[in-house]
């Protein structure tokens, strides 16, 4: 998948830290999900999604994700992740993320999200909120 940083609306800059370095001396695999897993939530605060996960609420959860892995990053430098819809589904929608090395000005990973539509207080998925969709469709 060829991806551009110009590919994403919705990004955020992330500091590597030297603690987040794995043996190899590149940043551990999990880093990069976080990075992702902060921007996404960021972003469905940004849209009006709720992120309090608390019962009575219909939020988020993650059903699956995946990444593909392409350049190791290292210390110093800063990972400029972007966000963009691939697709919305009655009750889930896809997010990509591209995760970009400052330094090195190359992408290092890109990922994959399935979000489903959740109501906290039955404990089970629902159909996206009509809102939702609305405001999802500006980032696809």
């Amino acid at each position: 998948m060829k991806l551009e940083l110009s590919d994403f609306l919705y990004k955020e800059k992330y500091p590597v830290h030297w603690g987040e370095l794995d043996a190899a001396k590149h940043v551990n695999n999990l880093v990069y999900l976080k990075w992702t897993e902060t921007l996404r939530v960021k972003f469905c605060e940004s849209i009006g999604i709720d992120t309090s996960f608390d019962s009575g609420t219909t939020g988020i959860i993650l059903g699956a994700q995946y990444c593909k892995y392409i350049f190791p990053m290292r210390f110093p430098d800063n990972a400029i992740v972007g966000l963009k819809v691939q697709s919305i589904e009655s009750d889930r929608f896809t997010v990509l993320s591209g995760i970009f090395s400052e330094k090195y000005d190359r992408i290092a990973a890109w990922s994959s999200h399935d979000i489903i539509a959740y109501d906290y207080g039955g404990l089970h998925k629902v159909e996206l909120p009509v809102k939702w969709i609305n405001e999802l469709k500006k980032y696809t």
